[in-house]
């Protein structure tokens, strides 16, 4: 999807127009017999109108104003989606979009919505050139939007397609190693730099959780350092991003039960994938912060010495774990990326993970599960972040007593605590591993969807990379 300012319209070109209310439908330049469809259509309340005109649709938008600004531009966005069944149809390759309503941010809104709800994942389909959507090219009135508006937008869902690829990919076509390969692609392209720890390096820096959790597979696993670090950098210390990066997850011999668990776990590398695409994006748009991103990934298999319930695995900061269930692999990857990441002495840490089924049944499909020991002050910049792009959060706490639960008779922790609070307690195990600000995101529940969610669609959603480089635009407004 192509976004870009343009003066005026081409001939051709379908035209999308947002309006506060009739009123602003009176003064467009469209001729008065669609000004009266499109009047009569909104006064029953339909919000998205589309007239059929030669050659082109003209389409109408009407705001659906709230009294706070992110529930006006998610409706936005949702409308932006709407519009995409009769474009598509209708074999629209391009709109241009005006904004004649009060809301700034309109064009921008609508458009978001409608180039990350026109994405597609069809690589493998035989018949997939008369499946692709028509539509190609979104162009905003250049009075209205700024060319560096345009060019972040196109950044974010460039991002998010991406994130969005990779997370849809079967694990048959991307293991630990070809997540390494399309980190170091995608780095290339977008101007950061990465490195690659292959099997003998992460023995050597003695990551027993990413080794154990590797065992029983035919595969390696990898261990990937990307670094943005521009020039003019606001922040002294860097801002660590850490992605789980599990290619595909069995439950190892902790076996999950089949169908609707074990047949969607190519997605348990979305935060991996999340990760990749918040520094990509960060280093397109030459965001002013220094980051560094690591993603420890391997598949986890119950083949060859898988490692067994009752195992002590050491880990990197030589901490022991009694291993009891071999599908609370993600924590005993993540721990010694969150040790590694000590040598950094970040400013703040996030780590963004599809780690628990608790988080997805507490929450669902709407918001995903966070636990923190970062400041306030960080957290209202995420608040704010979150509301903005209608990601959204829920805080559970990380209070001392659930560490109870982890406690091993014959190690120094276990890696599971039981039934109960299970995204409390895998955040509490995470937590033995950081001495720095930290951030967990727990978003097992909004990675993939089984069903369509507006325009952020079905399978990956590519949920939390707008957050997070939201969240960093804040901070670097920030010196």
């Amino acid at each position: 999807m192509k976004i870009s300012i343009a003066s005026r319209p081409l001939r051709s070109e379908s035209l999308v127009y947002v309006v506060n209310d009739v009123q602003d439908v009176k003064k467009l330049s469209i001729p008065e017999d669609l000004k009266d469809i499109a009047i009569g259509q909104l006064k029953k309340d339909i919000r998205e109108v589309v007239i059929p005109e030669t050659g082109r649709l003209i389409c109408i938008v009407s705001v659906d104003q709230k009294k706070e600004e992110y529930k006006t531009a998610e409706s936005l966005r949702k409308s932006g989606h709407a519009l995409l069944t009769a474009l598509n149809r209708n074999k629209v390759s391009g709109v241009f979009i005006e904004n004649a309503s009060s809301v700034e941010q309109a064009s921008l809104w609508l458009a978001e919505g409608m180039a990350l709800g026109n994405y597609q994942f069809i690589r493998f389909k035989k018949d997939r050139e008369k499946e692709a959507n028509s539509l190609r090219e979104l162009h905003l009135h250049a009075a209205q939007c700024a060319a560096s508006d345009a060019e972040t937008l196109q950044a974010v869902v460039d991002a998010v397609y991406l994130v969005r690829d990779l997370v849809n990919l079967p694990v048959n076509y991307l293991n630990a190693v070809g997540l390494a390969q399309e980190i170091v692609r995608v780095g290339k392209s977008a101007g950061f730099k990465t490195e690659v720890f292959s099997k003998p390096k992460i023995e050597a820096l003695k990551m027993g959780g990413l080794l154990a959790v590797n065992q029983g597979s035919v595969d390696p696993p990898t261990f990937s350092i990307m670094e943005y670090k521009p020039r003019n950098a606001v922040n002294k210390q860097p801002i660590v991003l850490v992605g789980k990066g599990v290619v595909y997850d069995t439950g190892g011999l902790s076996l999950k039960p089949t169908p609707n668990s074990m047949d969607y776990m190519k997605c348990d590398m979305a935060g991996a994938a999340v990760v990749l695409g918040v520094i990509y994006c960060a280093a397109r748009t030459r965001l002013p912060l220094h980051l560094i991103g690591l993603v420890p990934a391997t598949d986890n298999r119950p083949g060859f010495n898988a490692f067994a319930p009752g195992d002590v695995i050491t880990m990197h900061n030589q901490t022991t774990v009694e291993m009891l269930n071999s599908d609370a692999e993600g924590r005993m990857i993540l721990a010694d990326a969150l040790s590694f990441a000590r040598q950094y002495k970040p400013e703040l840490l996030i780590d963004v993970a599809t780690l628990t089924g608790a988080a997805h049944r507490a929450l669902g499909e709407q918001a995903f599960a966070l636990m923190r020991t970062a400041s306030d002050d960080v957290l209202q910049l995420l608040q704010q972040a979150s509301l903005e792009v209608y990601e959204r959060y829920v805080e559970f706490p990380l209070w001392e007593e659930y560490a109870e639960l982890l406690k091993s008779d014959i190690a120094d922790i276990k890696n599971v605590g039981g039934v109960n609070a299970g995204m409390i307690t895998a955040a509490k195990f995470l937590e033995k591993f950081t001495d720095y600000p930290w951030i967990h995101m727990d978003i097992a529940g909004i990675a993939f969807l089984s069903s369509q969610s507006a325009y952020r669609g079905k399978n990956a959603t590519g949920m939390g990379v707008r957050l997070l480089y939201r969240f960093l635009q804040r901070r670097a407004l920030q010196k």
